[in-house]
């Protein structure tokens, strides 16, 4: 039984990598079926189980992720990620847009959006252009 939780335990976060991408919670997922295929074969109690799963992961995150990254950090090549190719596309204001605050639609995604200037806010239902990305807010222009 714990070798099929183990096993579940697996999936879920390989599951989960899909959304995190950083191979953290695959090399996670690793350990946990390494866990999962110990605890068939040899009936280990629950601290080795433990012992199994910490050992195993910590192997995987330090021999395998680097490595894993670096080979498909290579296949991406220059292509720039997501975040990098907003600046230049445009997008529709939801909630009127200031130096402070706002809000905008960017493919079909809502965002909080300022201008790089004080001073007359953009009106919603007006088509921006996107100047840059900073942390989590679209730095946007008057089309």
């Amino acid at each position: 039984m714990a070798a099929a939780l183990w096993f579940i335990g697996a999936i879920l976060l390989a599951v989960a990598e899909t959304a995190a991408g950083e191979f953290i919670l695959l090399m996670l997922g690793g350990g946990a079926l390494i866990t999962a295929g110990a605890t068939g074969v040899f009936d280990l109690p629950l601290w080795a189980q433990g012992v199994v799963f910490a050992v195993s992961s910590m192997l995987m995150l330090v021999l395998v992720r680097p490595p894993l990254r670096r080979f498909v950090e290579s296949k991406r090549g220059e292509a720039p990620s997501y975040l990098e190719s907003l600046p230049g596309t445009k997008a529709t204001v939801l909630q009127s847009v200031s130096g402070e605050t706002g809000r905008v639609l960017i493919g079909g995604e809502e965002w909080s959006a300022r201008t790089p200037y004080d001073g007359v806010p953009i009106a919603v239902g007006v088509e921006v252009t996107i100047v840059e990305i900073d942390g989590a807010v679209a730095v946007v222009v008057d089309s």
